[in-house]
């Protein structure tokens, strides 16, 4: 049973519709977007899956809190977290207000750790999960600056930072905590906040030549969702063309 955060669009839409290809029930999360999460929830169970969508805001504790409880309630457990929710602002660090700044951290930071915390005790006695937060090839690539995204990438090393660190607290009780890492990827986000010009600049960056697609992510997300992947925590997967290899 999987929870997928931010699941009406984009990455957590692509994860939400694979994991129930891979015969996962799925509860899609979304905080404005209703009517996309109501097509994603159809399209699970036109897959057959047992789905439900969930409004909640991630950088609100009760709603999250909610959120969890609703999980709980419909399915009885809760066995994959998918800390996908997540908001981008480009540009120069002085000339973005702060309050943008604070925005990105509340969602992005904030949000990813209610949501574990709040998922956490339910895999603990079960002592079986799966969290698999999302992080970004910014928060490791050199050029970032130039690009216009230093806060932004701020946001995203502390996601790779708890990652690691929460997979040594967890992993005695059978809970492996992972990221994945995209980049140059196509999404309704990414053409949002990235010009001709960026665009044109990265393609060029990139080893393969070539954007990727959500569901290069989601592939990832199935993949460390699976019980092959229970040896794997800690880790960070990149779905980056080759932008960033280690």
């Amino acid at each position: 049973m999987a929870l997928v955060t931010g699941a009406a669009r984009g990455f957590g839409r692509a994860i939400a519709l694979a994991l129930g290809r891979a015969g996962a029930d799925v509860v899609v999360n979304y905080r404005a977007s209703a009517a996309p999460a109501a097509e994603v929830v159809a399209a699970l169970e036109a897959l057959g899956r047992r789905a439900l969508a969930v409004r909640a805001d991630v950088a609100r504790e009760a709603e999250v809190a909610a959120l969890v409880a609703a999980t709980l309630d419909r399915f009885g457990r809760l066995d994959i977290l998918v800390n996908n929710a997540g908001v981008m602002v480009r540009g120069p660090f002085l000339e973005t207000p702060v309050a943008r700044y604070a925005e990105m951290l509340a969602v992005n930071v904030t949000g990813t750790m209610l949501c574990t915390y709040h998922a956490l005790p339910s895999m603990v006695r079960q002592r079986w999960g799966r969290v698999i937060n999302l992080t970004s090839q910014l928060a490791y690539l050199g050029s970032v600056g130039s690009g216009g995204f230093a806060a932004y990438a701020a946001t995203k090393g502390a996601i790779t930072s708890l990652t690691r660190a929460l997979a040594h607290e967890v992993g005695p009780y059978g809970i492996t905590v992972n990221a994945i890492a995209p980049g140059g990827i196509e999404t309704d986000m990414s053409r949002a906040v990235m010009d001709a010009e960026y665009r044109a600049r990265r393609l060029q960056e990139l080893p393969l030549r070539r954007f990727g697609s959500v569901e290069d992510v989601a592939a990832c997300a199935v993949f460390l969702a699976s019980e092959g992947a229970g040896f794997l925590t800690g880790q960070v997967l990149h779905p980056s063309g080759g932008a960033v290899m280690v």
